[in-house]
């Protein structure tokens, strides 16, 4: 390095430590005025200053929520100089401006706390839950905290009444079962979370008036917002292709990911018949292959897959059958060096509380980025109750043993909980805060495949079969999203793409069909970041040739934290010149 280069690096060093320091000091200063306008937020990413409180939920708190991001993004330029920044510095400058663009636009352009009943329950019963299952604090100074939570509930229920017009009947309906499991929770399971505690009575007489209160809030939800719920659940064209450009931040277009998913179901397909023609004749030893075209092979593969399904455990096992899935993953990791695990390990496997179930089969709950010395939840979702004797037999089918070992692969291990207690190791307060959804959903899809391809399961067909239905289902998601945003796609239409050319049950199919309706874009972020982490593998084994170590990898991977797939290129190479 020349005489010249080595003063420049001197003066350059110190200005960028500056500058820095001075992005981080005003990213913490408007995350303590954002929590003490949402409180509930706060908790849930694990600072508890605010556990006493809830938000503000008025249409005049929400428009000075509003107001205070566009002072943020408005003062971020002035306060901090971009171009002195480090490089690392840069991209959390680009994070933490690109959030606030986004936020502002959600904010004026999808109306949740008109349209969207659900937003109301996780403010009358995440709320709670949330400080009983994961904060550090005392178990007394949570319960504090809940007693407080709890006596401003019915000002939450009154805001939800004045606040919700016209939502659609889909959203609401859900909206509706989880208010039921609210009231079973303050009815029940509150108690059994608390244990013994000197606050018992107190929680006790409190509980009663939240659940009296959420009983009152049912009727309003049932008998006056249900039979005026036509409200319109399709975000529209110009909507969903602006919020998925801003949701993905991953330099991608909505016709751009429509034409690589719809490229890459056929490819799925191919892949599924391949593996179903290898595993005919253990199922059907004395029946002819269907005809090689185009319905004979769809036909072997759902018969297939159908046997597959047969290989299930019973709805009570459910969560020890996944704990054991767990134990096998966790060994089979250590023993190949894909990736090394989190010590210690503050994962808990747990039944979904009713009050969260509607959504989804399973969901990990990792350790807040704020409190990392919280223990994580592996929520899984027995059928519920209410299903009869064939809806249960159709989800125990989806949801066989060899799908239980995917689905623990990508929420759990190494899949969202190894890739969260990562991120939270992060010093980049900006990356722990402002995790990108298709960095850690892509992560949790792409490692399905690899756990396979390095041998797990020993070479079994039938979990080869279960995740490549697993992975044609985040490839089919993505297009459910574009067309049932974007298109007039009937319930109907997107019933036979996902039964008949995506091998789902129809259990499954109808609850997809209900999700896509709740939510626009999140179902893009599967197969968005499954092919940014995929593609960046193969490029960069190219690159290294005999040099390259999958452990050594994927930790260069999880090291940057959960940033936008757009920089991982550049922050991957990085790493990988500093040793492991």
């Amino acid at each position: 390095m020349t005489l010249c280069l080595l003063i420049a690096a001197s003066f350059t060093a110190p200005c960028a430590q500056e500058a820095d320091r001075a992005l981080d000091g005003f990213f913490r200063t408007y995350l303590d005025q954002y929590f003490q306008l949402r409180p509930l937020d706060a908790t849930k990413l694990g600072d508890h200053r605010f556990d006493n409180q809830l938000d503000d939920v008025s249409r005049l708190a929400r428009e000075g929520w509003t107001a205070h991001l566009r002072q943020t993004l408005g003062e971020l330029p002035r306060r901090v100089d971009f171009a002195k920044l480090s490089r690392a510095g840069q991209i959390d400058f680009e994070i933490f401006q690109h959030e606030l663009t986004k936020s502002i636009w959600q904010a004026e352009n999808t109306r949740p706390f008109e349209e969207d009943p659900r937003v109301y329950n996780e403010y009358l019963s995440d709320s709670v839950f949330l400080l009983l299952a994961q904060s550090t604090l005392s178990k007394e100074t949570n319960i504090a905290n809940c007693l407080a939570r709890m006596e401003q509930m019915p000002g939450v229920i009154a805001a939800a009444k004045e606040n919700l017009k016209n939502p659609p009947r889909a959203i609401l309906e859900t909206a509706i079962r989880q208010n039921q499991g609210a009231i079973a929770f303050y009815e029940r399971d509150l108690f059994e979370l608390a244990g013994q505690t000197s606050q018992r009575d107190k929680l006790k007489a409190s509980a009663q008036r939240v659940a009296a209160a959420l009983k009152e809030y049912q009727k309003f939800l049932e008998q006056d917002l249900l039979p005026r719920a036509n409200g319109e659940w399709r975000l529209g064209r110009e909507k969903f292709y602006r919020k998925l450009e801003l949701e993905l931040d991953a330099g991608l277009t909505a016709d751009q990911v429509l034409a690589d998913a719809e490229t890459e179901f056929v490819r799925v397909e191919r892949d599924l018949y391949i593996v179903a023609r290898q595993l005919w004749s253990r199922y059907y030893p004395e029946k002819a292959l269907p005809p090689d075209d185009e319905g004979g092979r769809r036909l072997a593969v759902q018969q297939v897959l159908a046997r597959v399904g047969q290989e299930h455990g019973e709805p009570q096992n459910l969560v020890q059958d996944v704990r054991t899935a767990v134990t096998q993953v966790k060994r089979f990791l250590a023993e190949h060096d894909l990736v090394r695990l989190p010590d210690p390990d503050h994962c808990q496997i747990i039944e979904m509380p009713e009050f969260q179930r509607g959504n989804s089969t399973a969901y990990m709950n990792a350790p807040p980025p704020l409190d990392a010395k919280a223990s994580g939840y592996f929520a899984v979702s027995p059928p519920p109750k209410d299903w009869d004797d064939r809806r249960v037999k159709s989800y125990l089918e989806e949801y066989n043993r060899h799908m239980l070992h995917i689905l623990t692969i990508h929420e759990a291990y190494p899949g969202h909980y190894v890739q969260l207690e990562y991120a939270n190791r992060n010093p980049s307060l900006i990356r722990r805060v402002l995790s990108s959804g298709v960095y850690v959903e892509g992560w949790a899809v792409y490692t399905e495949q690899t756990m396979l391809d390095q041998g797990y399961g020993q070479g079994d067909l039938a979990l080869r079969m279960t995740q490549l239905k697993f992975y044609l289902r985040a490839v089919a998601n993505a297009m459910l999203d574009h067309k049932m945003h974007c298109t007039a796609m009937t319930d109907d239409e997107a019933l036979k793409f996902l039964m008949e050319r995506a091998f789902q049950s129809e259990g499954e199919a109808r609850l997809k069909i209900l999700r896509a309706k709740q939510s626009s874009v999140q179902l893009s972020t599967y197969f968005v970041g499954r092919n940014a982490m995929y593609r960046l593998h193969q490029q960069i084994q190219r690159e290294m040739g005999g040099a390259f170590a999958l452990g050594r990898y994927h930790e260069a991977v999880l090291d940057p934290g959960p940033v936008p797939v757009k920089y991982l290129p550049e922050l991957v190479r990085e790493r990988l010149l500093r040793p492991r």
